[in-house]
């Protein structure tokens, strides 16, 4: 290992251990479930707005959206807005009310316990098929950062993948072991501050370097006019509406991510969502450009010398421009980006496993002690099966992001939407719609062709908001009154 390596690894080293020193403390704070889970409802604004971005974001933000506008340019824009436009939505329309109706119905600390409480189900069904929704899915989505911190300590240090993916994951059971929500979301807080000063700080040095924005653009046309054309594919035929609209559909995601959506119900003051959503976009708007610009300026900073997957483009951007201790700080960055999702990841399925399946099928009570201890069991199991699939080093982040954004997105996110609004909703419809938008993603994703080539998130997301009004039509004789809650939530919403 050369003297480089060693001082990067180093920054790392404190990086890791500062991470741990905050699982400890929340560690020795944790006294019951709830504080594991959500931390009793009492985030501030900042760590609710940059813990929620960070925690979304993932190592996709550093190494699979750069890496896609490496290869295709101003195409990606559409995903970044996509997002940009789903972000917003959610904190919007989803936030607040989410945040009111799961403390008014049962006090609920889950996803799935929200489905129940807002359903008066006397029935498990809801909290289980969610639950299992969870597991599935946020296996994959945990393994796309596996896959991603197995990709960063290879690439920087000469490690062998699977050496360097143990490590990583070894790394991110410590402190969501230790501290649990808390632990998490400030991590996530001060992970989302590195990650914005490093997607803002790489792009503007590396522009420089190359001689400015305009011989950048001029660099950029020069490889192929293509690259800055956001309608086009890199040969010059048009993209379509109905490939847009496959990059656009990934901002209905975000209406079912359960480890964003946690966010928005832990944080202490309903009044200080409208800061948090300022605080939020601000972040996501510059992250969002500066990962495309990224990947388009590597293409002339790097010169045609990309060594391996372009999911590394902003690594090797690092390593080749910033001296030992500055590149091992952007480095953390990428770290930061995993850790702060996979973090997150774990807590909610393990939520999901003891909250809402082990609660659910025990006949014995547990102390509140014993059933933290049971969620800190879970996360290292769930740990240790995202790290098997995500043992194939050919992974690719973005792909495995995908599939388990579209499984949420579709499962989730239109049962989530309409029961905020819709108080003729009914629980029958709410399971309709979650088996609807997960079997189409799992179907469509192992289909090719025409239609089929559209990102499943689109057309599952469709029928399953269609199942949920189709089924709750016909279904009103199991409605629930809800005319006390809802008068009150749009009261408190106005």
């Amino acid at each position: 290992m050369t003297t480089r390596q060693v001082g990067i690894l180093t920054i790392f080293f404190f990086y890791i251990l500062m991470m741990l020193g905050i699982g400890w403390l929340y560690y020795r704070k944790t006294k019951n479930l709830s504080d594991y889970i959500i931390g009793d409802r009492k985030l501030n604004y900042w760590v609710t707005a940059l813990s929620s971005q960070a925690s979304d974001m993932s190592g996709w933000l550093l190494m699979g959206l750069p890496g896609y506008a490496y290869t295709a340019g101003m195409e990606a824009i559409w995903i970044a807005l996509g997002l940009l436009v789903g972000t917003w939505a959610n904190w919007r329309f989803v936030a607040k009310r989410l945040r009111i109706l799961t403390e008014n119905m049962g006090n609920a600390i889950t996803l799935s316990s929200y489905f129940q409480n807002r359903f008066k189900e006397t029935s498990a069904r809801l909290r289980i098929i969610s639950a299992v929704v969870i597991l599935i899915f946020f296996l994959i989505y945990t393994a796309s950062g596996l896959v991603a911190g197995g990709k960063l300590f290879s690439s920087v240090f000469g490690l062998s993948y699977t050496v360097s993916l143990t490590i990583g994951t070894l790394v991110i059971i410590g402190y969501t072991f230790l501290g649990g929500f808390m632990a998490v979301c400030w991590t996530d807080f001060f992970q989302g501050i590195l990650m914005f000063l490093a997607l803002i700080i790489v792009p503007i040095v590396c522009v420089g370097k190359i001689g400015g924005i305009g011989v950048t653009i001029t660099e950029l046309k020069a490889i192929n006019t293509e690259l800055l054309n956001a309608f086009t594919y890199m040969d010059g035929t048009a993209m379509g509406g109905l490939a847009i609209a496959s990059l656009l559909a990934w901002g209905l995601g975000y209406f079912g991510q359960p480890h964003i959506l946690t966010r928005f119900m832990a944080i202490e003051k309903i009044g200080e969502l409208k800061n948090a959503r300022r605080v939020a976009m601000t972040w996501v708007v510059f992250s969002l450009i500066a990962a495309v610009l990224i990947g388009m300026i590597g293409l002339v900073y790097l010169g045609g010398t990309l060594e391996g997957s372009s999911e590394t483009i902003f690594i090797q951007m690092v390593e080749r421009t910033f001296p030992t201790i500055i590149a091992g700080i952007l480095l953390a960055a990428i770290l930061a980006a995993i850790m702060s999702t996979a973090d997150s990841q774990l807590l909610v399925t393990s939520s999901a496993l003891i909250e809402d399946l082990l609660k659910v099928f025990s006949k014995k009570e547990f102390s509140e002690k014993t059933y933290v201890w049971f969620s800190r069991g879970t996360v290292i199991a769930v740990a240790f099966f995202a790290y098997l699939l995500a043992w194939n080093p050919e992974n690719s982040v973005l792909d495995l992001v995908a599939y388990a954004w579209a499984g949420f997105g579709a499962s989730f996110g239109p049962v989530v939407l309409i029961s905020l609004y819709w108080k003729k909703m009914t629980g029958n419809g709410a399971l309709a719609g979650m088996i609807v938008g997960g079997a189409t993603v799992l179907i469509w994703r192992n289909l090719s062709g025409g239609w089929f080539d559209l990102y499943e998130l689109l057309p599952a997301f469709i029928l399953a908001a269609l199942a949920i009004f189709i089924v709750s039509s016909m279904d009103q004789k199991n409605a629930i009154n809800l005319d006390v809650e809802f008068l009150e939530i749009d009261k408190l919403h106005e």
